[in-house]
């Protein structure tokens, strides 16, 4: 069995809203192997998005810890936070995020001029990103000249382009039609098979979870899984 990547223990997670207090997780308890394909599944406010926002870093817990590759996350301060999340972290989401002024090319960039590197080290990585996808012959298109599939297309590209320990996806084929959502998954499928990136799917679609290795259900702050 591969050793887990992900490892999260009695995670809470509570907002205000006035002087009301909503737990929206509730001492979860999760773990995540290297090279693993997780779907996460459940009703809109079950909390899918936050787990997996908690987990990237992008979000703090109420309580509970969080670990990724043995370094306890939860421990990190703001700043080692970021260079964390920007090392180790892509992000697919389901509207795409892409800056409507840059090209494809400069877009799947845009994760790299975090990092010291040189422009030429720069342009290569972004070409192989983008050659992974399928897309080199767009580089130089703006997302309004691209169709949907191709900017989830540009969108996964700048996730990858770092060579991230965890992609995280948010409903990557929830504005998507199911060719070009099928084609989504195909790419993410081959992603965790052949280059053996380790996936977590946030998704209401049934036909997408079937790609997953595991499907996670998220209901009231409570984690339940399918039986393999």
């Amino acid at each position: 069995m591969p050793a887990s990547i992900v490892r999260i223990r009695e995670l809470v997670k509570e907002y205000r809203r006035g002087a009301e207090v909503v737990r929206v997780l509730d001492g979860l308890s999760l773990e995540i192997a290297a090279g693993d394909f997780v779907a996460l599944m459940g009703p809109s406010g079950s909390g899918k998005s936050t787990l997996l926002n908690l987990i990237g870093g992008i979000d703090r817990p109420t309580s509970g810890e969080r670990e990724v590759e043995g370094l306890r996350v939860d421990r990190l301060g703001d700043g080692a936070l970021a260079h964390w999340r920007a090392d180790h972290v892509g992000f697919v989401f389901q509207m795409y995020n892409l800056l409507p002024v840059l090209t494809a090319e400069r877009n799947v960039e845009l994760p790299l001029l975090l990092k010291n590197l040189p422009r030429e080290q720069r342009a290569r990585r972004v070409a192989a990103a983008l050659q992974l996808v399928g897309l080199s012959d767009r580089a130089r298109h703006r997302p309004r000249e691209l169709s949907g599939g191709e900017q989830q297309r540009v969108g996964i590209a700048r996730a990858i382009v770092t060579d991230p320990t965890l992609l995280l996806c948010d409903e990557p084929t929830g504005d998507l039609d199911r060719k070009s959502g099928d084609e989504i998954l195909d790419l993410l499928q081959a992603l965790n098979r052949e280059y053996g990136k380790t996936i977590i799917m946030v998704t209401h679609d049934p036909h997408a979870a079937e790609r997953a290795h595991r499907v996670i259900h998220l209901d009231k702050g409570l984690l339940r899984e399918d039986p393999p």
